[in-house]
């Protein structure tokens, strides 16, 4: 009871002001949770239609066959990847009004509202087969457009919500549990009333039921979406451009992207077992238990709860990597149990509630892992990518149209095409079953055996984290742009770093005492202290990168990076690097057998590459025909009295051969401004001894 009561004090002592060392006030975790309430509903019909022989819709609703879906989803995802490769651009290069993610939530889900309701609504059931297919992929492919913008935006969001890892753990489990009561009222309501009136395998559950659902959800959404907040640690200059080569190179490097997509492509087969339960309530038996089917899915549902709740305290147990680790584990033998109880409905059930006890775990912490990947991601190059890690992510789409294929081949080859009524036949549905759980069992191990290979630990991730503070900070300096909380979060971590802290040992005896003497006071300064010693112990682990990048310039890397920098500043902003070709040869030829050498051979050849892309682009375009960027330009264009349909695409026309210009410049001069930047970098870490005065200065004065 007491824990109760303090716990209820904490949230309204940090209602409106997050606690010390945290960003989030637990308001904004409410409004979260709201908005996220509305963001699933308003996408309940359009998250429902899918081109798989598992989904009611299309499946059993419209009578499309297994094989013709796959195929179908292949020719979607083909016409899809440019689509995704221009949403990552997007992402990462425009900011609206609002904030980088937020305005996309705020734009999208209207359309997606009235596409999907155009889409359950046409009349299927008068147009021979090859209609169907057809209208059916064309209006899939525009409704994954939009949703894709809908989706990867939500995402993003939930990562940049804070860049302290642990308390976004604790901000994502706590919305969770607040939105995921949108599914699971659907989930409960909507089979329910299916069973009582169409089923679900009819295209007028659909048509009638869903609708509600998405207007409630719009209501929701465009109430709660706009008063959430974005946190991203960057410097206050404006964005720069992100080239998407550029971008794809640099991503292609990081580990974490493949071990963690690798999992995903590798575990294709993992969820194959996961329409058993669906098809048991509604055909095993005559379909006599379909009515049931809401109930039992929103009680298997309330596994989640429990997890997302308990998800923050595994995560600072055992750390991602681990609690991944033993997720995976659990789900071998609970598929491997499948086998055992597949013919007893109540048993089955059990083990779909502990598989998703256990699989939710993964909605709080893969979410987190995907975050760390992306500040490790700005630490390292010192761009901040989000969106343009998706390209990449396509690999995974391609290798969906071999393995995508495995699934549909299968219920094909075992009797399953487009009358899904053969379900009812026992023999053929358990042979079917028997299949799917192999293959969930052969899919949750691939899915683990990647990630026994990440080692991006918490310690790790908040010594990445803090850098980028302190880069943050130097920068804003150089640029008189420097706040008094920015000032203070960052030398707190230099101090740190300088002062050489070692780790403190916990000592729980204390604790053990006061609870032999039943003194609840005693028992609370006890964990007070407890916490405050595994405070300082993680904040000790993250230190070594913080020192690592305070002496960077004192390094022979940095050493030779400068003096490469400063000589190419020296040829100018815009230079024809005919001697390329040269450098990277040298490059070539340096030695690496030591990690330095390794690092500052890996450098040069960098240097050589971007050279060799600007001299290529200057030669194509040219001196005389380069855009030099100038604000000006755009906003005279989007200023300009528009009075007819020529005169708009002229400005359209303009925009966009000044924006690909702008695009080509920055390219060009890519050499340049990384030079030219590293050594202002260099410059402003000279400046530390002011900064710490500064620092005195205003810790004086509060």
């Amino acid at each position: 009871m007491g824990e109760i009561k303090k716990l209820i004090s904490n949230v309204k002592e940090h209602w409106n002001t997050p606690a010390q060392g945290n960003y989030v006030p637990y308001k904004e975790v409410a409004t979260i949770g709201a908005a996220g309430f509305g963001i699933h509903w308003a996408s309940t019909l359009a998250s429902a239609i899918g081109l798989s022989a598992n989904n009611f819709i299309v499946g059993a609703s419209i009578g499309l066959k297994p094989m013709d879906l796959q195929i179908m989803l292949i020719l979607a995802n083909l016409v899809g990847l440019p689509i995704a490769v221009f949403r990552g651009w997007f992402l990462d290069n425009h900011k609206l009004p609002g904030g980088k993610f937020i305005p996309i939530l705020l734009r999208t889900p209207v359309p997606i509202v009235i596409i999907s309701t155009i889409f359950v609504w046409l009349p299927y059931e008068n147009w021979e087969y090859r209609t169907k297919v057809v209208v059916v992929w064309f209006m899939f492919v525009i409704l994954s457009a939009f949703l894709g913008f809908y989706n990867e935006s939500f995402t993003y969001l939930k990562q940049v919500v804070s860049p302290n890892a642990q308390e976004r753990a604790h901000v994502m489990s706590i919305s969770q549990v607040l939105y995921s009561n949108a599914p699971t009222i659907t989930n409960l309501v909507i089979p329910t009333i299916a069973g009582l009136t169409w089923g679900m395998d009819n295209i007028w559950t659909y048509r009638i039921i869903y609708p509600g659902f998405t207007v409630v959800g719009l209501i929701v959404l465009f109430i709660f979406t706009p008063k959430m907040k974005e946190r991203i640690i960057m410097p206050k200059r404006p964005v720069e451009y992100v080239s998407i080569t550029d971008s794809l190179r640099e991503v292609a490097k990081n580990k974490y992207f493949w071990i963690i997509n690798s999992a995903t492509w590798l575990g294709f087969l993992e969820g194959s077992s996961g329409v058993m339960i669906n098809w048991t309530f509604n055909y095993a038996n005559n379909g006599e238990n379909k009515v049931y089917m809401g109930v039992a899915t929103t009680l298997i549902a309330n596994a989640a709860l429990w997890s997302m709740l308990l998800a923050p305290f595994m995560i600072k147990w055992l750390g991602k990597r681990n609690l991944l680790i033993m997720h995976n584990s659990i789900n071998v033998v609970l598929y491997a149990l499948l086998f055992l109880v597949r013919d007893n409905l109540l048993l089955m059930c059990v083990i779909f509630y502990l598989t998703t006890f256990v699989n939710t775990f993964q909605n709080v912490y893969i979410p987190n892992i995907q975050a760390d990947m992306r500040d490790y991601h700005q630490w390292k190059t010192g761009v901040r990518v989000d969106g343009l890690f998706t390209p990449l992510t396509l690999i995974g789409t391609v290798l969906g149209f071999f393995t995508g294929l495995v699934i549909p081949a299968i219920y094909e080859k075992m009797g399953l095409l487009d009358d899904y009524t053969v379900l009812y036949n026992d023999e053929l549905r358990n042979n079917l079953f028997t299949v799917l759980i192999i293959c969930s069992v052969i899919g949750s191990i691939m899915n683990l055996i990647p990630y026994l290979f990440y080692d991006l630990t918490e310690a790790k991730h908040r010594g990445y984290v803090n850098v980028l503070k302190i880069r943050a900070m130097f920068e804003d300096y150089g640029n008189n742009e420097l706040d008094d909380a920015q000032l203070v979060d960052a030398m707190k971590i230099i101090k740190g770093a300088k002062a050489d802290l070692q780790k403190k040992k916990v000592d729980k005896t204390a604790l053990k005492l006061a609870k032999k003497q039943k003194d609840s006071d005693a028992i609370s300064l006890a964990k007070a202290e407890l916490r405050e010693i595994r405070k300082h112990n993680e904040f000790v682990e993250s230190l070594p990168i913080v020192k690592d990048e305070l002496d960077k310039f004192n390094t022979e890397r940095y050493k030779a990076r400068l003096t490469a920098a400063k000589e190419t500043v020296l040829l100018g902003e815009v230079y024809l690097y005919a001697d390329w070709g040269v450098e990277k040869a040298a490059a070539r030829k340096l030695p690496h057998k030591t990690k330095e050498e390794k690092e500052i051979r890996a450098d040069a050849l960098r240097l050589a590459r971007e050279k060799k892309r600007s001299a290529r682009l200057l030669a194509k375009h040219g001196n005389d025909n380069l855009t030099i960027p100038d604000e000006r330009v755009p906003e005279e264009i989007k200023s300009r009295e528009i009075n007819s349909s020529r005169e708009r695409a002229q400005a359209k026309k303009e925009l966009k051969a000044y924006t690909k210009g702008v695009s080509v410049y920055r390219r060009i001069t890519k050499p340049y401004n990384d030079a030219r930047n590293l050594i202002i970098q260099a410059e402003n870490y000279t400046h530390l001894a002011e900064i710490e005065a500064l620092y005195e200065s205003v810790k004086s004065k509060s």
